[in-house]
């Protein structure tokens, strides 16, 4: 039976790090993950039209919370004249047990995570574009970005078939046992009009890490 485990957390501390960055004793603890969990749904919800947010990471200090925001279009995040990232902030403070601030990061290569990848074949799917080439099509477009490798996983009644089943594309070479190697990893759902939930996953190989 294989053992299977995260891509991310396998290569903690040794290039990858926590989406959340803090510590807590026991009485906090649970509190703050579940506002960890809350902030994180609340940005995903807000973007949730278009796949832009590519992950939030949320550090906290004794007296502040910082959210920081990694997307791949930061003027729809940050709104006209900083009215999306006030109001933003304004929704996250109620929730929040400490004041906030909101940072924004682009991502500069959005075909290079794994994240907006996944959920770009998740969209196309919903659109009933036919899952191979929605899969080889981003395959090429990230080879075409600089990735050294893609390995991209649809499961599910492809194509209105009566069985699910699991269909792949890999390109270049995907090395996930070495712990040097930079890979991005996540999962995505497409709700597929009248076959149900289709899975993705996806795997992108940057490089090795010399770190």
């Amino acid at each position: 039976m294989g053992q299977k485990i995260n891509p991310l957390s396998f290569r903690l501390q040794v290039h990858k790090n926590w989406n959340s960055r803090w510590f807590a004793g026991k009485r906090d603890f649970a509190k703050w993950l579940h506002e960890d969990t809350e902030i994180r749904e609340l940005v995903e919800k807000k973007f949730a039209s278009r796949p832009t947010i590519s992950r939030v990471e949320v550090e906290r200090s004794p007296n502040l919370i910082t959210v920081t925001i990694h997307t791949a279009k930061a003027g729809v995040v940050i709104g006209r004249g900083g009215s999306g990232v006030a109001e933003l902030k304004a929704q996250i403070e109620k929730m929040a047990s400490l004041p906030v601030r909101i940072n924004i990061e682009e991502v500069k290569r959005p075909e290079l995570d794994a994240k907006l990848v996944a959920e770009n074949i998740a969209r196309q799917l919903e659109r009933r574009i036919n899952f191979r080439r929605a899969m080889k099509m981003t395959a090429q477009n990230t080879m075409n970005a600089g990735a050294k490798g893609i390995r991209i996983q649809v499961s599910g009644r492809l194509n209105n078939a009566e069985m699910a089943r699991r269909e792949k594309v890999i390109e270049g070479s995907v090395p996930l046992h070495t712990l040097r190697a930079d890979i991005s990893f996540h999962t995505a759902r497409a709700n597929a009009p009248g076959v149900g939930i289709i899975g993705v996953k996806v795997w992108i190989y940057k490089g090795e890490r010399s770190e």
